[in-house]
């Protein structure tokens, strides 16, 4: 017989399911299981706020392709992982986020930091649960584990009252379910696979719209497939790009609007018809537009429109059926539709290639953007953050693989750029990690520059800095910052590097110089650019949202 807790038992089962990294803020109740993880051989990254920990393991989900762990202390600092969580339950994502919490003896005594923090993560997880007794850890934290995952994945929340993982228990007594185990995915009917193809072989200006079930499916390399046979024009959702490198010949990025606004057919695969891509619904979209829609999940087939042919697959899975069937067919998409779009894509970007070559004065956010672009690996990891920089990434920083453009998601969460560059250093040692934010969501998580320090973790952190919370900052109460601040010094005093630019001839250099000082140093880099306070991209998420 050999005593053990419930914290060790929980750690040995988190190293058993093969997490490698977990992020975390120490406290209680939670000491003790952070401390046996690190002995069981993961890699524990202690953060300095608990949102930050979530938002980490988001990051690191996308990039890994697999759940991110997230632990936290009772009480308030459970809930700080709330928002975290949240977002990515809105984006899909994998998180197994741990709360530490209030002891079962305690329940109804008003004990301290007692109240029902399982009924708060319920709404924004796929799954939560509470541990009810020491033995049953491994169980219960196989079962967040397996639920993150999917086949629809998401997060889930595993409730841990301090005296289960303080209770002395045999560990002989104890079973530790099997890791690593992913059951099979559906596969398609053939027959909607045949009225598919036979609807975009009569289509005359068919598309392809993917999200990132294509990343979770593993399917870059079918959709790539399906893509060169078909010569089908594509376009992802924001989670979803680099699925297919944005450099392909019919990736005609600036002929997105042209492109919704025309086509009669489209084949929808891993993506909810959300206001992402307007519900694939007029005026965004032709009012007589049909959609044949993919999804491993068959309550989102049909949900915000009918679809005209529903399949119910894996989009890896899916996509091999099509792409076999689609060169049986002969499909091709048609010469005359690629010419329109490919016209309309070279006219936007010569335009848009003028601001991102500028070196007016003051900088325009375009150069920044081209800065980079012009500076990093081909599979750099770009976190971009801030109102209007995701409309200037969107516009010019192309990705060319799965997972390497990581944003706020459908909710829109501002402050995720630093905590994801986090996750995505950690999950992807060696690669290139870029966070490109603005000035209002560059100090939301700010304190994180002190992880990035400690953890040696060499992130490259460029401010979009226009003095304001948007484009265009006016008289609105609390829409302008100003230019004062000096963020760059921040860095400097938590141990990383700085610089600061207004110069457009400078950007660039500036960028470039980070990236090596980043990879010699290991640490984190903040160039801080001053850019045109009235430049605006030319499509952002407007407050008329709301209405």
């Amino acid at each position: 017989m050999t005593a053990t807790t419930g914290a060790e038992i929980l750690a040995r089962q988190i190293r058993n399911e093969g997490v490698e990294d977990m992020f975390y803020l120490m406290g209680g109740p939670i000491i003790e299981t952070a401390g046996f993880a690190k002995q069981h051989g993961i890699r524990t990254i202690d953060v300095r706020h608990e949102q930050a920990a979530a938002m980490a393991a988001h990051g690191y989900a996308r990039v890994k392709g697999q759940p991110g762990v997230c632990l936290a202390a009772s009480g308030p600092a459970t809930t700080n992982l709330l928002t975290g969580i949240a977002n990515a339950y809105l984006d899909g994502v994998p998180v197994v986020a741990l709360g530490g919490a209030a002891g079962f003896a305690a329940f109804e005594t008003d004990a301290f930091q007692e109240y029902d923090q399982l009924s708060m993560a319920k709404p924004v997880t796929r799954w939560a649960s509470r541990a009810t007794h020491a033995r049953r850890l491994p169980e219960f934290f196989n079962m967040a584990y397996r639920k993150a995952r999917g086949p629809k994945p998401g997060p889930t929340y595993l409730d841990l009252p301090g005296n289960i993982l303080s209770e002395k228990i045999d560990d002989e007594s104890v079973h530790f379910p099997p890791g690593g185990i992913v059951a099979s995915r559906p596969g398609p009917d053939p027959a909607e696979i045949a009225k598919a193809i036979e609807l975009l072989r009569t289509a005359e200006r068919p598309l392809v719209i993917t999200g990132s079930g294509i990343i979770w499916s593993g399917a870059s390399p079918e959709l790539r497939e399906f893509i060169d046979a078909t010569k089908i024009p594509f376009y992802t959702t924001p989670q979803g790009r680099g699925v297919v490198p944005e450099d392909h010949e019919v990736a005609f990025l600036g002929a997105r609007t042209k492109a919704f606004r025309e086509a009669d057919v489209a084949l929808v695969v891993g993506t909810r018809l959300s206001f992402i891509i307007g519900q694939a619904t007029a005026p965004r979209w032709a009012s007589n537009l049909k959609v044949i829609h993919v999804d491993i999940d068959s309550s989102e087939i049909g949900h915000n429109r009918a679809a005209d042919i529903g399949i119910v697959s894996d989009a890896r899975l899916a996509l091999r059926a099509l792409t076999y069937a689609a060169k049986s067919a002969g499909l091709s998409a048609p010469q005359g539709w690629l010419a329109s779009l490919g016209e309309t894509d070279q006219s936007r970007r010569t335009k848009t290639l003028e601001l991102a070559e500028s070196n007016r004065s003051p900088i325009h956010p375009l150069r920044v953007a081209n800065a980079i672009v012009n500076s990093v690996e081909r599979d750099a990891i770009v976190s971009v953050d801030g109102h209007g920089t995701l409309g200037f990434a969107r516009q010019w920083i192309p990705a060319f693989v799965p997972g390497a453009r990581l944003n706020p998601g459908p909710n829109g969460c501002m402050g995720v750029g630093l905590p994801h560059a986090m996750g995505a250093a950690v999950a992807a040692p060696g690669r290139q990690v870029v966070a490109f934010v603005g000035d209002g969501s560059f100090l939301m998580n700010v304190q994180e520059l002190d992880t990035m320090v400690r953890h040696r973790l060499p992130i490259v952190i460029v401010i979009n800095n226009n003095g304001g919370w948007t484009p265009f900052p006016d008289t609105t109460p609390g829409r302008v910052l100003g230019k004062s601040q000096r963020y760059e010094d921040i860095a400097v005093a938590l141990g990383g590097h700085g610089s600061f630019v207004d110069k457009s001839e400078d950007v660039e250099p500036a960028v470039k110089s980070a990236l090596e000082l980043a990879a010699r140093d290991q640490k984190p880099v903040v160039v801080n650019v001053h850019v045109d306070e009235h430049a605006s991209p030319d499509s952002t998420t407007s407050f008329g949202t709301y209405q």
